[in-house]
């Protein structure tokens, strides 16, 4: 083992830490908490861009080094630094690393760092057919290589590049994680090649018809990865903890266009044969594929978006702040390390508002509200491009810090873009709408480190998407925004292009602001661990909102509606959630008049004026409602709506009813959030 020389004595360098310790820092190298922060900036950027960590300068740096344990500067030798930090990485790295609950596969003992798909989309059989060869590392010297299925038809398993077939079989089966596949292999093995197809209603995969699209010509297929569906279309290590570069060729019928999370063409191929290429790692779940009838518009020199002839004049008119968006996201949290940010308008049947594939976000035309309204998503989304894509939550029990952490982001990149007082209106919509979501949940469930062990991680509630931005807004307030920027910066620096547990945050947290600190031990377990919002959190104060509520109380006491109304759709929004539960039905009956809240094009109003008036028996709702549910698949509409038919007997065996109707146009994410809606209902006593 080499040494380093520093005042005369020898240090054991960092990067000759043996390769028994954990896989975080060996044999990967990736600097462990509190330490990579302080390298010099310069060093740093050997990794930034293309992913590729290194201990490099390390040897070079000045002698003396500046740290700031809790907040204050003090100076230390390097000498006395880097015993200190190599005695917390043999500390930190002597514990093994925890498998991931919702994922049979063993990384721990061979590791796939790269995949090859070769793929046909059969639109007539509803089927993906081909291989996936996987490149594997073999860590232990182990006899077989173990990875996730779900949905799938194996057909045959072979190995290196001569084919040599080899035996494999399915060996443990759960409910909603599907199958472990293991596959013999020898010691020295690099590739595994699968042949396989998918089974007509694998899970990720949606087939939509030529009537479910706007050209109404074409077929069209899209895919949801997340969270444990992935491996329902190709066979992989599917847990979030394990990053890899793939490749891949994808051949389609004639007239359609492929893409992919990776990087893409822009117009069509005669011949429907599209290659592709995504050379920086990524976790499982950010593996997309879409086919259909699209365009491509650019929208900046970085940035353009895909969508059907019939609606990319819309989406280019939306999304058109984009490339600016891109610009401020850089210039708070350092460079977009993926080359290019576009994004994909893909049919309404898409089951979430938006998915934050790399290079290519899935997004819901829900969103076209046309007066940009719902723009917030593209920043959430591209927020994403450095928490969750950039540094990705090792298991799901800790989705808060991919969630918790990018709705943070949003809310700062919006506040640049279109000021505080707009965004202090966005926090205080958010924050209503999560304690809405706290009266459904159990008291467990709202924490932001939840145990999902047993459990479909699907059922993560979004809880933890505005209490975890609201307790990283806590630590911004506590610490300030330019501090709190810095070690934001230092963070997604530090983790780049790989995973992190609460633990690892909080290590990381508590090296920067204060081991011990009694205020911030207090925060933690009551954010982290505690359930709903705690006492003590952000003041948000919007002006405008603050008059939307002066209005209603007016018009509550008897005052008139006003003939013009010049609010913005989060007015409005914020307008409707506050009005009584126990209105006449006359006076809903008089706004509807006045303003058409049934026939509003804004899915967010909409979905808040029939959560209400769907409860009070209004006739104009259960119309507006068929249509509503029937037209989209956005699950973050259809279950509230659902779930309040189902809060009486009648009402759910309506919802039923108009379900079953609606239930064949919906993707298999959306049909499973439903389903939990009605046994939720028929749970209920009576």
């Amino acid at each position: 083992m080499a040494s380093l020389s520093v005042g005369g004595d020898s240090v054991t360098p960092l990067h000759s830490i043996p390769d028994r310790f954990c896989e975080r820092c060996r044999p990967t190298g990736r600097a462990p908490a509190g330490i990579a922060k302080h390298w010099p900036a310069a060093n740093r950027r050997q990794w930034r861009r293309d992913g590729s960590e290194t201990w490099a300068g390390l040897a070079s740096w000045n002698r003396r080094a500046t740290i700031r344990p809790g907040g204050r500067d003090l100076t230390r030798t390097l000498h006395s630094l880097a015993l200190v930090l190599l005695v917390s990485l043999v500390l930190g790295c002597s514990n093994p690393v925890k498998r991931d609950p919702h994922s049979f596969s063993r990384p721990d003992e061979v590791v796939v760092r790269h995949l090859s798909l070769d793929l046909d989309v059969d639109f007539d059989a509803r089927r993906l057919y081909g291989t996936a060869t996987l490149t594997i590392e073999n860590l232990t010297g182990a006899d077989a290589v173990w990875l996730d299925t779900r949905d799938l038809e194996v057909s045959a398993v072979d190995l290196g590049s001569d084919d040599e077939p080899t035996l494999y079989r399915f060996v443990e089966q759960k409910p909603y994680l599907g199958q472990s596949l293991m596959i013999d292999i020898a010691p020295d093995t690099t590739t595994v090649r699968v042949h396989y197809g998918t089974i007509p209603g694998a899970a990720a995969l949606q087939w939509l018809e030529p009537s479910q699209t706007a050209g109404k010509r074409h077929p069209f297929l899209l895919s949801q990865s997340q969270a444990c569906l992935a491996r329902t279309w190709i066979p992989l290590q599917d847990s979030p903890g394990v990053r890899i570069t793939y490749d891949a060729t994808i051949r389609v019928p004639p007239g359609l266009m492929a893409l992919m999370s990776a990087e893409n063409p822009t117009e069509k191929n005669e011949d429907g044969v599209y290659t592709f290429r995504m050379p920086q790692p990524i976790p499982s779940y950010l593996l997309a594929l879409a086919v259909g009838d699209v365009v491509f518009q650019p929208l900046g020199d970085r940035t353009g978006v895909y969508a059907e002839p019939e609606v990319i004049e819309r989406a280019a008119w939306e999304f058109a702040d984009t490339q600016e968006m891109l610009e401020v996201s850089e210039e708070l949290y350092g460079p977009y390390r993926w080359g290019r940010y576009d994004l994909i308008v893909l049919p309404p049947s898409f089951p979430y508002g938006g998915m934050e594939n790399p290079r290519l976000t899935f997004a819901t035309p829900t969103v076209l509200a046309g007066d940009r309204s719902q723009v917030g998503l593209v920043a959430h989304e591209l927020a994403h491009s450095w928490s969750g894509n950039l540094v990705t939550n090792a298991t799901w029990n800790d989705f808060w810090l991919n969630e918790g952490f990018t709705s943070y982001l949003e809310y700062r990149i919006m506040e640049v873009l279109y000021g505080r007082e707009h965004t202090e209106m966005l926090w205080l919509l958010g924050r209503e709408e999560m304690l809405e979501l706290m009266k459904t949940e159990a008291p467990a469930d709202t924490h932001l480190r939840v145990d999902y062990t047993d459990r479909d991680p699907d059922e993560v509630p979004t809880v933890v998407y505005d209490k975890g931005a609201l307790f990283l807004r806590l630590l911004e307030e506590r610490y300030g925004r330019a501090e709190w920027d810095a070690f934001l910066n230092d963070y997604f620096d530090r983790h780049a292009f790989g995973s992190v547990t609460t633990e690892l945050f909080l290590a990381d947290l508590r090296a920067e602001f204060g081991e011990g600190n009694p205020w911030l031990e207090a925060a933690i377990q009551a954010w982290i661990f505690g359930p709903g919002l705690p006492d003590g959190a952000p003041l948000i104060v919007s002006p405008a909102l603050d008059n939307v509520e002066q209005w209603l109380q007016a018009w509550l006491d008897g005052g008139p509606l006003p003939v013009e109304v010049d609010w913005s759709s989060h007015e409005w929004v914020h307008f409707v959630r506050a009005l009584p539960e126990d209105l006449p039905v006359e006076r809903l009956r008089e706004l509807d008049a006045a303003y058409g809240l049934s026939e509003t094009g804004n899915a967010e109003l909409l979905t808040a004026w029939l959560t209400l008036t769907l409860g009070h028996d209004y006739a104009p709702a259960f119309g507006s409602m068929e249509a509503f549910v029937t037209s989209m698949g956005r699950a973050k509409f259809l279950v509230p709506l659902y779930r309040k038919l189902c809060e009486t007997p009648t009402g759910c065996a309506r919802a039923m009813e108009l379900y079953e109707r609606a239930k064949p146009g919906y993707h298999p994410v959306a049909i499973t959030a439903v389903d939990r809606v009605f046994a939720a209902a028929r749970s209920l006593p009576g």
